[in-house]
Formats: C-alpha cells, structure tokens, sequence
C-alpha cells in the first residue's frame, strides 16, 4: 500500500491534543446533582449504558484518523510485468530540412509525412518504434519503444522550423539519418529490424555518405525502405517577403539512384510518394511486413483505494450520532 498525498496522513495527529482534552474535561467534570453520599448505591450493578460513554468520542477520533487517511489517497502497489507480444524493431527517419515546407503535399511535405506516419505507427501498437530526425545533421528524437503515445507526442513536436530558424544545420545529410537510426537498431535482439527512411532531396551534408551508411544497415541485418517524397517537376514553396507569405516554384531534386542503391543494398525498396494518397499506400505496403516476438515490461498503474474507508468513515459518524441521540441522549 502506498499514498499519493502521504502528507495528510500528519492530521491524524490531531487525536493527540483531542484525547487529552477529553480526558482532562472528563476529571474536572461536576456531578450536576450532588448527594451527601452514594454508599447506598454501592450495592448496585453498573448499567450497560455505562460501557458506552466514550464509545462516541471513540469513533469520532476513529472519524479523524480516517479521514486523514483518505485525503493521503491510499493506493494498491505498482507492479511491473514481463509479457511477451509479436511486432518488430521500426526506426523512422524523416526529413526536416526546409525544402520539406514545400506544398505539393497538403498542408505541406511535413506535415503530410507527420499524418501518415502517426497513422502508421497507431496501427502497429506491438511494434518497437522510434525516431530520428535529420537535415544537415541528425539526432534521435524518441528512442525505440512500445509506448506509442510517448512518441506521437514527440513525432507531433517536429517541425521543419528547427532547420529554418538555424537550431539545427539546414541541408540532406541522408547518410547521417541513417547512421543515427542504425545505431538504434544495431544491438537489437528482433528477427526483424527495420529503417524506414524518408526525404525529399540529395545527400548534401553529412560526414557519412549515404552508400556506407547502407552498407553498415546490411552488417546488422537492418533492413532500409526509402521514400522520395514531393512531386515531378516544380513544387510551391513559401517564402517570406515584406509584403508576407509568396510562393516561389522551385524544382523537385530526389537523387533516385541513391535512394535506390541504399534499399537494394540493405534489402529493402524504394518508393517514390507524389501525393497524399501515394504516401499513404507506401505505408501501407510497408505495413506487411514480418513480425516477431518482443519481451516487453509494462508497468500497471495505481489503484485507489479508499473506498473501504470512506464506508467505514460514514459508519462511524453515523454511530456516534445515533449513541448520542438515542441511548446516552442527555438533559441539560
């Protein structure tokens, strides 16, 4: 058993003074009618509504230290457990270089990847799944887990402004956003370990080149599935002027044959997405894939109890009231 707000659990100290006033008044207290003396009475049995003078104050300390209880929020102990479920090992690798605001996607290329990703992973709950990001460079941004709604919350936060605003270099360091992702996967135990890579440009930056980072995703037996995704020819892109937001067409450049070298190099398939709709059935075909068995520890959340004394709490109110307005009912 532990509590939530143990701090309550201080009130019930409040007993201490209680009991020592009672048992202070209770010595000082004046018979209110006063005989010469009850040797008379001696003799006589001691009535059972004797036995029950202190039961009221007795339960209304009882009260007390309930109560206490209750406000520190009782709850049944946390358990971990050990289970095993079928998925597979998913890193995903997106783009988020500024080339990705361009609209040939609806809203835009981000954003579009975002949706149908998210949609993707909510339809895996069993798979072990993470996320790298990259531009000109790249970094994790939620390492692999089952725990999908931890990184829908991460995948939401990822916006190509990080590259536009300078936090992170601008460029495609595809080379990179594998590298980042295969170190994720490299010592991973799953039959089936998977980077699904997806970019709209060619590999500009980066200390790794897109060629070797597939050739260490064949060492570790990862298999990669790229994604070119934008449009043929010219794609609306925003630009900021001082009369607000313009488009500019600017031409779409996927370097194909890389992206096609790293899938058949690692094993994999490359897709080319030009649309919403194409995107999304490029996922859905890489949902086929194999799955195998994971050992999971999932954690079970508390459980409050206090039910049971919230019932004992009302019982033992409700007695005190009826002893003192029933049978040690007194007249002033």
């Amino acid at each position: 058993m532990t509590f939530a707000n143990s701090a309550y659990l201080l009130l019930s100290l409040l007993v201490i003074p209680c009991v020592l006033w009672y048992v202070l008044r209770a010595n000082k207290r004046r018979a209110t009618l006063s005989v010469p003396t009850v040797s008379m009475y001696s003799g006589l049995a001691r009535s059972w509504k004797y036995y029950l003078i202190h039961v009221p104050f007795i339960l209304e300390m009882a009260s007390v230290i309930l109560l206490s209880v209750i406000l520190a929020r009782p709850q049944s102990t946390d358990r971990w457990s050990d289970t095993e479920i079928e998925g597979i090992d998913i890193m995903l690798a997106v783009d988020v270089s500024t080339s990705m605001l361009a609209e040939d996607l609806k809203p835009n290329r981000i954003e579009a990847a975002k949706q149908v990703a998210s949609e993707f992973i909510n339809g895996r709950p069993n798979d072990n799944i993470g996320l790298t990001i990259f531009a000109g460079e790249a970094f994790t941004q939620c390492p692999m887990t089952v725990d999908h709604t931890v990184l829908l919350n991460m995948f939401r936060n990822v916006s190509s402004d990080i590259a536009a605003n300078g936090i992170i270099e601008d460029g495609t360091a595809i080379g990179m956003g594998l590298t980042n992702s295969i170190s994720r996967l490299k010592d991973s135990k799953a039959k089936s370990k998977v980077i699904i890579l997806l970019t709209d440009g060619s590999n500009n930056r980066g200390e790794v080149s897109p060629q070797t980072a597939a050739e260490m995703a064949k060492s570790f037996g990862i298999r990669v599935y790229t994604i070119g995704v934008g449009t043929n020819g010219t794609a609306p892109y925003p630009v900021q002027g001082a009369f607000g937001t313009q488009y500019v067409n600017m031409a779409v450049e996927i370097d194909e044959a890389i992206l096609r070298q790293i899938a058949q190099t690692a094993n994999g398939q490359y897709y080319r997405a030009t649309s919403n709709s194409k995107l999304r059935e490029v996922y859905e075909e890489i949902d086929k894939l194999e799955r195998t068995k994971l050992q999971v520890k999932e954690f079970s959340k508390n459980q409050e109890e206090y039910q049971p004394l919230a019932l004992a709490l009302l019982l033992c109110l409700l007695a005190a009231i009826l002893l003192k307005q029933t049978v040690l009912r007194t007249i002033p």
